[in-house]
């Protein structure tokens, strides 16, 4: 996941699943994007990856890279659900990459070798131009979220159909976004893991001394959402790019804005706290999820 900090430009994600000549973009609906003369990332390392220069990153232009690891092997196929997927999992780390093609069937279920619940699943289909879904355990399988969008929390069973994934399988409904027939989709999968990642809400008390959110551990990389009302975004913080309380500088998953900084949080030893009383981060009686990475799992 690439973004520039300096100057608008969209959010690129690339994973070792859909290959390093396959682009999608958060902010935007656009389908794939391919580019193979070169790719988009020449390489995936062992200690970091290659990028193109005149496809991927601009001249003078500051960037932040964010990593997470599946298999170390090549993907395989899974045949748990009624979909075949192709699946790249890290069952440590409690990540998986699943590719599938959508049959556009209400209850398909697709395998994400996790071996264990999803809490959060984002997913995009690559054919075509669909909103990007995600769902959260946090209000369950009849209601999603948009990753491009500032909406809230929508009820609708058609993207994961209303049925709560299972720790081999998560299910899909007829919308487009999770189950185009004959599209190409891909599925990023999250589970928690004790003292490495973490996953939930809270609810905003408005004010600068805001609640704190145990984590087990010192967060390195932050997202969140106010996702019980419409208007605000989605924002990312991490470590890198801001060593010292109190964090503020800020890039959007659904925006290409060049980052942002003002008072949001303090990145605390067992979890974070909200210090200030925008709507974005901290209205009284707004809820938000998260998502946190720890410093040192």
């Amino acid at each position: 996941w690439i973004k520039s900090r300096n100057n608008p430009q969209n959010n690129y994600l690339v994973d070792s699943v859909r290959g390093g000549t396959s682009l999608l973009q958060s902010n935007i609906t656009n389908a794939e994007s391919i580019y193979s003369t070169p790719a988009w990332i020449i390489s995936f390392n062992s200690n970091g990856f290659t990028t193109s220069t005149d496809s991927l990153v601009s001249t003078g232009y500051t960037y932040v890279g964010w990593q997470w690891r599946a298999s170390n092997t090549t993907a395989v196929t899974n045949t748990a659900g009624s979909i075949t997927s192709t699946v790249s999992a890290n069952t440590t780390a409690g990540f998986s990459i699943v590719t599938y093609t959508g049959n556009g069937t209400a209850g398909a279920t697709i395998g994400h070798g996790l071996g264990a619940v999803p809490t959060l699943i984002i997913v995009k289909n690559r054919s075509s131009a669909q909103n990007w879904l995600v769902y959260s355990a946090v209000y369950g399988a009849n209601m999603y979220g948009y990753l491009n969008l500032t909406n809230a929390w929508a009820t609708d069973t058609t993207g994961f159909n209303n049925v709560t994934p299972t720790s081999t399988v998560f299910s899909v409904g007829t919308a487009l976004e999770t189950n185009g027939s004959t599209n190409n989709l891909v599925a990023y999968c999250f589970t928690p893991i004790a003292g490495y990642s973490a996953f939930g809400s809270y609810t905003g008390n408005g004010s600068a001394d805001g609640p704190f959110i145990y984590t087990g551990f010192r967060p390195k990389f932050i997202l969140h959402k106010c996702s019980s009302n419409a208007g605000d975004g989605w924002l990312m913080y991490d470590t890198v790019r801001q060593t010292y309380n109190v964090v503020g500088a800020y890039l959007q998953p659904n925006l290409s804005n060049a980052e942002g900084n003002t008072t949001v949080l303090d990145i605390l030893s067992n979890g974070f706290k909200l210090r200030s009383t925008f709507s974005s981060t901290n209205a009284s009686g707004y809820t938000y999820i998260y998502m946190a990475f720890a410093e040192n799992p």
